[in-house]
């Protein structure tokens, strides 16, 4: 299992802020993972499919769509970070 966590408005788009999932044993990146998220629902589909305009980490790390999953226990997604 994983713990998939949302923030900001991509939070506001799947609505809910997390849950605990077993993907299939295909998703061996991250970006495999997402694309298999977005399947899930329209929800989950507006929120991930602008890959642009989202950013992840794997295990609290800033992480890649070609990062390997193997071993995860948490993926979150949310907006770029600006500073100011």
């Amino acid at each position: 299992m994983v713990t998939i966590l949302y923030f900001a408005w991509v939070r506001e788009l799947v609505g809910i802020d997390a849950e605990r999932l077993e993907p299939p044993a295909t998703n061996t990146t991250l970006g495999e993972l997402a694309d298999w998220l977005a399947e899930r629902s329209e929800h989950h589909r507006a929120a991930l499919s602008d890959r642009g305009n989202l950013r992840a980490a794997v295990d609290q790390r800033f992480a890649s769509w070609d990062t390997a999953l193997a071993g995860a226990k948490e993926i979150a997604f949310f907006p770029p970070v600006t500073g100011g």
